[in-house]
């Protein structure tokens, strides 16, 4: 069973989407450039790419890639009215085994939003050495995990699912979570994309109870096959402990969206 399949339209619905700023920044690293290709790793339901058309019109190629067939069906409605003059086409393969669908097809901006932690760190940076052009900018984004977010309700929350599955957190049917030795900004430092700047803005979302619940379904520590037949019951729980945090002040997440924008080194 693939985790992702029942929330597909979760994630849609229920995680928050790039912030503006991030957008427009990623906008920038486009200036110029006519016709530019974008590859999204770790696409999910497109949700980098769907705010990135309408920003930048021009672009002429989107390759959203996401390993989960049930994501990327999602990512096409979604994507579909957005495209205009450009095309997209959908990869479902890892991020590292990703290969140009054609000679000569080389990205201008290759983005991962929420996705790096889950990918061979050091292969993805190589792959995108091989499809991108010269002077490419690979964006790692991200604005941390429900896990490990520390406020009362998400704590609470953690308590509860750790009294489920056990105090440590869980990556999906696989085991054990094993916290990344390096940072993102490292694994980038040890790639040919070793030129990198860290941008960062300040964000504050907030959840309804069922969005949480939403959300947590296409989490690794908290996917429904973790939790097998007691998935139901959990979710019950969750919604009444969520509800009465919501009730005390709201569920909310001020958190900081960091983007890494790398290019290769030697000002390529």
């Amino acid at each position: 069973m693939n985790r992702f399949d029942p929330a597909a339209s979760d994630y849609t619905r229920c995680r928050p989407g790039i912030p503006g700023e991030a957008v427009q920044l990623l906008a920038g690293t486009l200036g110029g450039i006519d016709q530019p290709a974008l590859l999204d790793l770790g696409s999910g339901t497109g949700r980098v790419p769907a705010a990135l058309l309408p920003a930048v019109p021009r672009i002429a190629v989107v390759d959203p890639v996401d390993r989960d067939n049930d994501m990327l069906r999602t990512a096409s409605g979604l994507l579909r009215p957005l495209l205009g003059q450009s095309t997209a086409a959908l990869h479902s393969v890892a991020a590292e085994e990703f290969s140009a669908p054609f000679d000569g097809c080389k990205a201008d901006l290759v983005t991962c939003a929420r996705a790096f932690h889950r990918m061979d760190r050091p292969a993805a940076p190589a792959m995108a050495d091989r499809v991108t052009t010269p002077e490419a900018t690979v964006a790692v984004m991200g604005d941390g995990s429900l896990w490990t977010h520390e406020v009362e309700w998400t704590s609470a929350l953690k308590e509860l699912i750790q009294s489920c599955l056990g105090a440590e957190r869980r990556a999906d049917a696989s085991g054990v979570y094993t916290e990344p030795r390096i940072r993102y900004e490292d694994d980038l430092a040890e790639s040919a994309f070793s030129d990198a700047t860290k941008h960062r803005f300040p964000i504050r979302h907030t959840w309804a109870s069922n969005q949480v619940v939403g959300c947590l379904r296409g989490t690794s520590f908290a996917c429904p096959e973790l939790f097998g037949h007691r998935h139901g019951a959990f979710e019950a729980d969750a919604l009444r402990l969520l509800d009465g945090y919501a009730c005390q002040g709201g569920l909310v997440k001020a958190a900081v969206f960091t983007v890494l924008l790398a290019r290769r080194g030697g000002g390529a």
